[in-house]
């Protein structure tokens, strides 16, 4: 018998000292009855609630494996709209923190989320150019808008009409009619990519951006109002005597010749609005009243416009034609005709885009903005914005909408818990409770129970990084070269060490920790002593001492050192070099011992077992090789990750090391056996640093997008063939996914809305094993039937049930059959019943019979029937015994949908009776409450005037 062998499993921990994931949007929430205090932000798969004034987190919403790409509010303020990298859309509900649904319906990443007005509906558009609108409510898809050639940027429910508007980095702007699911308006007044857009002003004004410095305005009205007389009665200005004005000035009239005459829908340019950024519009944010707009570039600058309203705009339109009446009749007689016909001009009644939109105080943000979102706080009417910016960190300012020269103020900001920028290198403390992070800027102090920021300390550029023994002080290597020494109680820089001419590449803690070792880019590894030396800052007679480092020896390489260990035993030390090659030394006397070379490209890191026995290598090559420290041979190579292995350690005590790559993946691997024990997925950035804690209990680990993670080893064990076959597993349900898709031609404009997915197709599989067990079962009650025929009536034992129904409880197979098709989740069915064979398909029909004679679910039975007619409408017209199936049918679904139409109807009108009753008893109530105020103030001023009297 074969003993196999068993490992402990790691698991994904908590992530830490991350504010804000910059692929995704920031949005205000409205929790616990308070506006203006939390917003939510993505944190790489997760989605982060803060608390703006606290700076503390209030909860997470967790997510799977794949980025958040996108936020989207609901109108109840009640759901979250999440959009993920992978193409699905999930519904999280604010109030409980769980996922109440999940769409999978996009091959790409979700880039554009829309609510309608009642939150019944949701647009979603990605990056494969499509765009899909769902049902929140039977959280189903409803159909799917083919029609742009680029990323969707922006989606919006027109809340008059039903239709849809979307935007695309294909330079267009779309109209849709949901009603015909067809694009009736594209919008081609854009010479570069649409970055954005929103809707202002009751739906008459689109302010798009693009790729220059304008914002367009448009004008946007439905043509059936205009028949009725409602956009006349108005009182709007024509949009041909609407002049284009630059900033501070008046610009020529332009009239737009893109309009369709048969349109339903009129688009008419109205002008630019000229931004001072002059790179293109980042993001295009509006607040929910339609007041404020903003707008971003790749820089600093958020510029403001507040949208006045129709008083507001006669107001300035009048101020502006006293003054220019004032400078006309100041006018001297030598001025020119130019001065005199432009300020003709500025008389007349012409309303410029500068009378509709105003230009506030722009916010300086103290880095890049990502995104942002808009609030006007109903008490004072100022705006409060609430920023994501580049450097992972959160701001908060003010700004007022009235003066537009008045500066918009800081208010918060959220900083600490993260740093600014990559950590490139952790350190785990001797006794695992604290775990230090340095990246460009600073170094942070973190505990490993709370995962919480304790220390702060500023040093220059990190590229490594140590905890001193006795775990008081932190050494920081800088790109400068220097050697930082920080006393962690009081977060101060005890010295700074010119310890190497070039970037200061790699450090290590000698095996008597009474000493460390450098290795730099000038091409020498220096030793140095730790040593108690005077304090200088010290005011004291007898003055004190504190820990220092001591230059002891410099041992100098051909070529620049990028990483340096000692083995355990204090033995050897070991220098990786630029030139690909591993050098061994004896630390007693700095004698060459070892030359190991077989890398193709240079060995990043490495690192010694415990026992002194394994030196593995993590190379650029892609490739970790396991070496002999006795020969130097190489036990042996594997390709380890899809792209450079940045960092490698083993778990102290065993030969059990763990690697991390560019690939955003962290490997464990077993250095007897050469075999991958497991891939840690999580990061969704290159990992720069791992460390592992004492005793392997946990490894952290630092990347690109700016997140640190936890990988917590449990008590379960993990057997090496069973993960290799789940991943095979995994791999297999993949491919088959890639190779399915939805059955609507591509060339369609409207398609269907869902999209194969493993748990589509696991559904569908646990659908036709149901299926044919009600065959099996149906098979075995007619034999059961004839045969007590043959037997001249005589009641013979019923056959055995199938051991499934069995073990359910002795269900039937008709019920049993309903209860698998009921489990399928909604956003999924549709998908599920296409995968069906026709075969299935037939007896699926019949099934539906049964369910609806018997009256379980007939909503959901009613909806399974109009989809399995319009798919496989051919097969089963043309299948002469399912006719009076379909017959059947269509006299049950008849019955059922009416009778769901009079309860339906039935308590519509007795909530509509109860709400009538509610007003009314509020209405005497508050009569009532009227009538006896004022009787008191009458008694009130009878008694005054008694009082006056008797005076």
């Amino acid at each position: 018998m074969v003993l196999t062998k068993q490992y402990l499993r790691y698991v994904p921990g908590a992530q830490f000292g991350l504010i804000g994931s910059l692929k995704s949007n920031i949005v205000y929430l409205e929790l616990r009855g308070q506006q203006g205090k939390y917003c939510a932000v993505a944190t790489g798969e997760h989605v982060t609630v803060w608390d703006i004034r606290k700076s503390e987190k209030v909860f997470s919403l967790p997510g799977e494996k794949h980025e958040v790409t996108i936020l989207g509010k609901s109108p109840d303020k009640h759901h979250l709209a999440v959009g993920y990298d992978d193409g699905s859309v999930k519904i999280f509900n604010l109030l409980s923190g769980e996922m109440s649904v999940t769409f999978s319906g996009h091959k790409s990443a979700v880039t554009a989320l829309a609510f309608d007005a009642d939150g019944t509906r949701l647009a979603s558009g990605s990056r494969d150019t499509e765009v899909i609108v769902w049902d929140t409510v039977n959280e189903a898809g409803m159909f799917r808008l083919r029609g742009h050639k680029g990323p969707i940027t922006q989606c919006y429910f027109v809340r008059a009409e039903n239709f849809l508007v979307t935007s695309s980095r294909d330079t267009f702007i779309k109209f849709w009619d949901l009603d015909t699911q067809h694009c009736f308006k594209t919008l081609l007044g854009h010479r570069t990519e649409v970055w954005g857009f929103v809707v202002v002003s009751g739906e008459t004004r689109l302010i798009s951006g693009s790729a220059d410095n304008e914002l367009r305005v448009w004008k946007v009205e439905v043509k059936e109002r205009v028949a009725g007389g409602a956009e006349k009665d108005s009182g709007e200005p024509d949009p041909k005597q609407m002049k284009i004005t630059a900033e501070g000035g008046a610009g020529e009239a332009e009239e737009d010749d893109m309009d369709d005459e048969d349109s339903v829908v009129a688009v008419t340019k109205l002008g630019s609005v000229f931004r001072k950024g002059r790179d293109r519009v980042a993001s295009l944010s509006v607040d929910a009243t339609g007041t404020v707009v903003g707008c971003h570039g790749n820089d600093t600058l958020l510029e403001l416009f507040k949208v006045c309203t129709a008083d507001e705009t006669k107001k300035r339109l009048k101020r502006r034609q006293k003054k220019a009446r004032k400078k006309l009749a100041k006018g001297s007689a030598d001025a020119g005709a130019d001065e005199e016909a432009d300020v003709a001009v500025a008389v007349d009644d012409a309303v410029a885009i500068d009378d509709e939109i105003t230009r506030l105080a722009a916010v300086h943000m103290g880095a890049k903005l990502r995104s942002f979102d808009v609030l006007v706080e109903p008490t004072t009417g100022d705006a409060k914005i609430v920023a994501l910016l580049g450097n992972n960190s959160l701001e908060e300012w003010r700004a007022s909408t009235t003066d537009a020269k008045e500066v918009a103020t800081s208010l918060h900001q959220l900083a600490a818990p993260a740093h600014r920028t990559d950590a490139r290198a952790v350190a785990v403390s001797a006794d695992g409770t604290a775990i230090l992070s340095a990246s460009g800027e600073s170094a942070k102090l973190w505990n490993r129970a709370t995962l919480r920021c304790v220390r702060t300390m500023a040093c220059g550029y990190a590229l490594c990084c140590q905890m001193a023994p006795g775990d008081r002080h932190a050494i920081v290597g800088t790109k400068a070269g220097a050697l930082q020494l920080f006393d962690v109680a009081s977060a101060s820089l005890l010295e700074s060490v010119a310890a190497h001419d070039g970037a200061l590449w790699s450090m290590c803690v000698s095996a008597d920790r009474r000493g460390l070792a450098t290795g730099g880019a000038d091409k020498q590894v220096k030793f140095w002593d730790f040593d108690l030396v005077a304090d200088d800052d010290d005011d004291t007679a007898a003055g004190s001492r504190r820990l220092g480092v001591v230059h002891r020896r410099t041992l100098r390489m051909s070529e620049d050192v990028l990483c340096v260990r000692f083995s355990p035993d204090g033995r050897l030390v070991a220098v990786s070099l630029l030139d690909s090659t591993v050098k061994v030394f004896f630390v007693d006397t700095l004698k060459f011992f070892l030359s190991l070379y077989g890398h193709k490209l240079p060995a990043l890191a490495l690192d010694i077992s415990s026992d002194s026995t394994l030196l593995v290598t993590a190379s650029a090559d892609r490739n970790v090789k396991l070496w002999g420290l006795d020969f130097g041979d190489c036990h042996r190579s594997m390709f380890a990750h899809d792209d450079s292995v940045t960092a490698v350690q083993f778990v102290p005590g065993t030969h059990l090391f763990f690697t991390a790559g560019r690939d955003g993946r962290v490997k464990q691997w077993d250095g007897d056996t050469f075999e991958k024990v497991v891939t840690l997925d999580g990061h969704h950035g290159e990992v720069w640093a791992l460390a592992v804690a004492p005793a392997g209990a946990y490894v952290v680990t630092a990347a690109h997008d700016r997140s640190l993670r936890v990988w917590e080893r449990t008590d379960e064990p993990l057997v090496l063939q069973e993960e290799q076959e789940t991943e095979r597993e995994a791999e297999h349900e993949a491919a088959a996914v890639a190779e399915g898709g939805a059955s609507a031609s591509a060339s369609s404009e409207a398609a269907l809305p869902a999209k194969k997915t493993i748990e589509t197709v696991k559904a569908a599989e646990r659908l036709m094993e149901a299926i044919e067990i009600y065959r099996e079962e149906t098979t075995k009650e007619e034999d059961h039937a004839h045969e007590c025929l043959e037997a001249g009536g005589r009641a013979l034992a019923p056959p055995p049930p199938h051991p499934l129904l069995a073990a359910l409880g002795g269900v039937t197979a008709t019920r049993h059959a309903f209860n698998v098709l009921r489990r399928v989740r909604s956003s999924e069915l549709e998908v599920a019943l296409l995968v069906l064979p026709l075969a299935d398909v037939r007896t699926l029909v019949r099934l539906l019979v049964c369910f609806l004679e018997r009256g379980w679910d007939a909503e959901f039975a009613t909806r399974c029937v109009c989809f399995l007619l319009r798919a496989h409408h051919p097969a089963i017209v043309a299948d002469s015994s399912l006719q009076p199936v379909v017959e059947r049918l269509r006299s049950l679904v008849t019955q059922r949908v009416g009778e769901m139409k009079d309860l339906v109807g039935f308590n519509a009108a007795g909530l509509s009776c109860l709400q009538q009753r509610i007003e009314s008893s509020e209405a005497v109530t508050f009569f009532a409450d009227a009538t006896g105020r004022l009787q008191t103030k009458k008694k009130r001023a009878r008694k005054a005037e008694r009082a006056v009297i008797a005076l």
